[in-house]
């Protein structure tokens, strides 16, 4: 009897053991299966890979990964991202704007540096995928079902995995090649060899890099693996969003230790963002122009599009101002007004704050880039070749008093917070030689 009950005992512990041990090995398989929307199919057989899952030959790039490497990739992330690169070495740097802001003009000093990979909007891609009415809608629940997506994507891109982007891109990319990625010309690595694939000479190439139109259609389709290849072998990484409501949306990717990412919020007087949307989106703020043309509000203009700019700006200010520990050493405001009127300065504190060098290209771009034509800022919406310091303002000879009062009522704290001036009279509104921006200094949060 007491045999029988020690052998029982015994087989009794060792089915638990293996129960234990199936468990596991479940939890482990399951676990890294991908999130389908993003990494793809985990079925799908990588296009370098042969019937038998063997590799190809090595190619002329020799950097297309093996059949192995690949499969490895589309079983989901590791816990560490496989970089060429020293990654504790590598600054990840996120713009957070909202549109008509200047964002493209923030780019533009991290596209212009040679160590710095940059990416225009790619959560483009994954709006028109998840959500196609986002810019449109006013339900904060809709504004906000993408967001845990648009991290996860941020975190893939960040870390140069860009294949992770394929699965949004419509029609989706065959053998990792695509013609559809969103402003791909404004981005300087994208549109330069080993991304560009074209035998350009200097002048071609000049021409290239200084119109989008030329980029694509010189260089060809994208290899996104390429262009992932590209990514890593930079020693930063930069990326311009206007999906991203508030900086505590990002608090995730913030204190990820893989990732050294520093938040750069761009914020600009929504009176300015206003005025650049109705010129750009005339289709979207026509009952805007309508009101501006005869001076009567149409009943049915949606008020919230500019209650909204504002209390997301309010909201992520305070947030960001509040100097959050998880933000210390990982934030800067920006005002487009101080970066306009003192572009070289500016960009030196921005630069400062990141810990890099201001590369001399950049200052070249500056230079070049701050002193152009009032009227060719105004005949190309995303140029951002203009006079930078006239362009700052000039939303007050566009605007007429009306509307700059209302959008004053409903943006009243956010002006007080960020130092922009309240007019009360048209005659003060085209006074332009008196600014309505206080000069103030928003010092990193470090």
């Amino acid at each position: 009897m007491s045999c029988t009950m020690r052998c029982s005992w015994k087989s009794l512990v060792l089915l638990a053991l293996a129960s234990i041990a199936v468990q596991y090995t479940v939890l482990r398989s399951f676990s890294s299966r991908p999130f389908s929307l993003l990494y793809g199919s985990p079925t799908a057989r990588p296009a370098n890979c042969t019937a038998r899952g063997g590799t190809r030959p090595a190619t002329s790039r020799g950097s297309e990964p093996g059949c192995e490497e690949v499969l490895a990739h589309r079983a989901g992330p590791p816990s560490l991202p496989s970089l060429g690169y020293n990654a504790s070495d590598r600054t990840h740097i996120l713009i957070l704007a909202t549109t008509r802001s200047g964002s493209s003009f923030v780019g533009q000093l991290f596209n212009q540096h040679p160590e710095v990979f940059y990416l225009f909007e790619p959560l483009y891609h994954l709006q028109l995928t998840l959500l196609p009415r986002l810019a449109q809608s006013r339900n904060q629940a809709e504004r906000r079902v993408m967001l845990g997506a648009a991290r996860d994507l941020l975190r893939a891109l960040l870390h140069c995995r860009l294949e992770s982007l394929e699965s949004y891109i419509r029609p989706r990319p065959a053998n990792h090649s695509t013609d559809k990625l969103f402003r791909r010309g404004a981005s300087r690595t994208l549109c330069s060899p080993p991304a560009c694939e074209a035998s350009l000479g200097p002048e071609e190439r000049s021409l290239v890099l200084a119109d989008e139109g030329e980029c694509v259609k010189r260089c060809g389709p994208l290899n996104v693996s390429v262009a992932a290849d590209t990514c890593r072998a930079k020693r930063h990484a930069a990326i311009k969003t206007v999906r991203i409501p508030q900086i505590s949306d990002l608090r995730a990717l913030v204190e990820d230790p893989r990732l050294n990412l520093k938040v750069v919020q761009l914020v600009r007087d929504p009176r300015g963002i206003l005025a650049s949307r109705i010129e750009t989106f005339r289709d979207t703020y026509r009952l805007w122009r309508l009101w501006r043309a005869t001076g009567r509000r149409p009943h049915n203009l949606d008020l919230g599009q500019i209650n909204t700019v504002c209390e997301d700006f309010r909201r992520s200010v305070s947030t960001g101002l509040s100097r959050p520990p998880w933000l210390r050493g990982r934030y800067m405001l920006l005002r487009y007004e101080d970066l306009a009127r003192f572009p070289l300065r500016m960009a030196q504190q921005l630069y400062s704050f990141l810990g890099l060098a201001l590369d001399p290209s950049v200052k070249e771009w500056i230079l070049n880039n701050t002193r152009g034509s009032s009227d060719l800022s105004a005949r190309q919406k995303f140029t951002t070749v203009r006079d930078s310091a006239a362009n700052a303002e000039n939303w007050r000879v566009k605007l007429s008093f009306d509307m700059v009062a209302y959008t004053q009522t409903a943006c009243q704290p956010l002006l007080d917070m960020l130092g922009y001036k309240t007019v009360f009279h048209p005659r003060d509104l085209r006074n332009l030689s008196r600014s309505l921006v206080e000069d103030r200094t928003f010092r990193p949060h470090l």
